[in-house]
């Protein structure tokens, strides 16, 4: 079992008959992305749909997939008004025991300056094992960093040849009791047995939290990742906590937005959160990003999704976290430097927020820059920085780093002499620019209604965008209010990110998720690692990027994992499905397979039984979840 490295258990086919490999073969289409069709002529976008397709694919689309009683529900309260409600999400009542799951993720609320002291890098471990860092007050941080010093002076004593430094006979951090004073002999004996899960996690749900910690800061890092699989989510924390602190901010947030996506109940927030977040993409692996990301997400994304793109476009440009990730907190004025023969590595103009805020957060690649203007960008937000970067600091912009010189941004001329409102300025105009408007209507197009959405609705949605000032609520709302949403053109026209097949995977089974991170973990394993895409575009919302052989195959394993209780942390009664087909299919997807699925599925079900000989719903629901009638969105 790995962490940052995404893998948790066997993804191998072994979990594949060779009968099941036949459901994918049998859909070669389904391998290769279909022709985009012409938009604009489509008859398909002017077929309305009925009332029951309707509510089916208003779930499909605003939300991470229906679960079992939503069709009801929806159908109970009237489509209109659930879909007003989803888009005033501060109306609608959250999940009390979601939220209650959230608030043990401490990481999440934290400042980056708390973050990094409570969940230290080895920058300031190094910092404290030579004494210009204080020890942290939390008993389970100092265990953990205790450790970590130790490895660390053992290492830098191996490297210049000395022995190793003595163990500290005196020394307060080193567990007081071993783990046989901790535990007693039957409790020991259920931590050291193999394949007793289900018996160590009652084990560690009785314990008070105190014998925990104990018995947590007693036990050698091997012997506590043996406790992770049936750990409930605030011991896994612990563990990580021990075993390496940075962990502990990667665990919780992969855990909070898979809970979130599959048990919120304002699904179309969630939906954009994760929207916006691609757009305004950050990589999680990169240095200080892995303790700005968290804040990024909370007070940059999060409260702006339906608010206006003005100043969503703000929040990120100020992130420490974006201007981190795009280099722009190293951007100064070209000619600082130049002529100061004391430094060594001259700083200068970095122009990779400027090309991609234009290329990637607005205009869009053909909106009608230059590289001229890519300059001229990058000129206006020199001196917007970090406070202290690699210490959790805030914003900061510093006047003397700007440069103070007339710039010409898309023919508008910024005067010199400017601060701090050069960039103000940039964003103005980027905001209030027609092909940020288009841009940015057609890749909620993409992501709401289809690969390649109708032109007509685009510019109607680029309308309202320039008519309301960017707001982003009014543009969902006359792409939710036109035909073409509701047309057959769009419905089921969407092929599923791994994120949302693997949610909506578990929404449809209803599954007790007991914690996110082994789902998190599947999603990675089927390409798609949260908080991981390195390049600045995001993850795609195109199908083609998500659809062929291979994928499918890992899709099916993951159906049969889940189906069949082999993913850890999460609970899925099969039983109550039984094993007809087409039962199975209206409970799961609440529609009719096609006929091609339901003779594949047919066939694997023949296949399986003259092995097994016995009726399997596990099995069934699998074939379900991993057939291409359900990578359908």
């Amino acid at each position: 079992m790995t962490f940052n490295g995404y893998r948790l258990m066997k993804t191998s086919s072994t979990f594949l008959a060779p009968a099941v490999c036949a459901i994918i073969l049998v859909f070669p289409a389904a391998a290769k992305p279909k022709k985009t069709k012409p938009a604009p002529d489509s008859k398909l976008f002017q077929k309305k749909l009925s009332k029951d397709d309707q509510v089916l694919h208003a779930l499909d689309r605003l939300t991470f997939g229906p679960r079992p009683g939503d069709v009801e529900r929806v159908k109970k309260i009237g489509l209109k008004k659930w879909i007003f409600e989803q888009l005033h999400p501060d109306r609608i009542s959250e999940n009390p025991v979601l939220e209650a799951r959230l608030q043990a993720l401490e990481s999440l609320r934290m400042t980056p300056l708390e973050t990094l002291q409570h969940y230290p890098a080895p920058g300031m471990i190094r910092a404290i094992a030579n004494g210009k860092q204080p020890m942290p007050d939390d008993l389970l941080l100092r265990a953990s960093i205790e450790r970590l010093i130790t490895r660390y002076k053992i290492r830098q004593a191996e490297a210049a040849g000395l022995p190793a430094p003595p163990k500290d006979a005196n020394a307060e951090l080193e567990p007081i009791r071993t783990l046989e004073e901790v535990l007693t002999p039957a409790e020991l004996a259920i931590v050291r047995a193999n394949n007793n899960q289900e018996e160590k996690r009652q084990l560690l749900i009785a314990m008070p939290p105190d014998r925990v910690e104990d018995m947590l800061i007693a036990m050698k890092p091997g012997e506590r990742l043996r406790l992770f699989a049936p750990a409930p989510s605030p011991i896994r924390r612990e563990i990580f906590l021990l075993n390496g602190p940075q962990q502990v901010v990667a665990y919780d947030l992969l855990d909070a937005k898979i809970l979130r996506a599959i048990e919120s109940t304002r699904q179309l927030a969630e939906e954009l959160d994760d929207f916006w977040f691609n757009h305004f993409n950050v990589f999680y692996e990169k240095g200080a990003d892995r303790f700005l990301i968290p804040e990024y997400e909370r007070l940059a994304i999060r409260p702006h999704v339906l608010a206006q793109f003005r100043d969503l476009l703000e929040a990120t440009a100020k992130s420490p976290a974006m201007l981190f990730f795009l280099d722009n907190f190293e951007s100064v004025r070209p000619d600082l430097d130049a002529n100061d023969p004391k430094r060594k590595v001259k700083r200068g103009l970095n122009e990779n927020y400027g090309r991609e805020l234009m290329e990637l957060h607005t205009l869009g690649v053909n909106g009608g820059y230059t590289q001229k203007d890519v300059t001229e960008v990058a000129r206006c937000f020199t001196g917007w920085g970090i406070q202290e970067p690699r210490k959790g600091g805030g914003f900061f912009y510093n006047d003397k780093l700007h440069d103070k010189g007339e710039k010409i941004v898309l023919g508008h001329v910024i005067k010199a002499g400017g601060g701090i409102d050069d960039g103000e300025q940039v964003l103005d105009i980027l905001a209030r620019h027609p092909s940020t408007a288009h841009f940015i209507s057609k890749e909620l197009a993409q992501r709401f209604v289809a690969d390649n959405p109708p032109e007509a609705l685009v510019n109607r949605m680029a309308q309202t965008f320039l008519a309301t000032n960017g707001s982003i609520r009014e543009v969902m709302k006359t792409m939710l209010d036109s035909k073409e949403f509701w047309s057959e053109g769009a419905y089921r026209a969407k092929v599923k990110t791994p994120f949302e097949m693997v949610v909506s995977s578990a929404r449809a089974l209803d599954a007790n998720v007991i914690d996110g991170w082994a789902l998190a973990n599947q999603v990675g394993t089927l390409g798609e690692p949260l908080y991981r895409k390195l390049e600045p575009t995001g993850y795609s919302n195109l199908g083609s990027e998500w659809v062929n052989s291979a994928a499918l195959l890992g899709r099916m394993n993951f159906a049969l994992q889940l189906a069949q209780n082999h993913v850890e942390s999460v609970k899925v009664d099969v039983s109550r499905f039984g094993d007809d087909p087409n039962e199975v299919a209206k409970r799961l997807m609440f529609h009719a397979m096609s006929q091609q699925t339901r003779a594949a599925i047919d066939k694997a079900l023949e296949d399986d039984q003259k092995t097994n000989r016995q009726k399997n719903p596990a099995m069934v629901a699998a074939l379900v979840i991993g057939s291409p009638d359900f990578q359908k969105r």
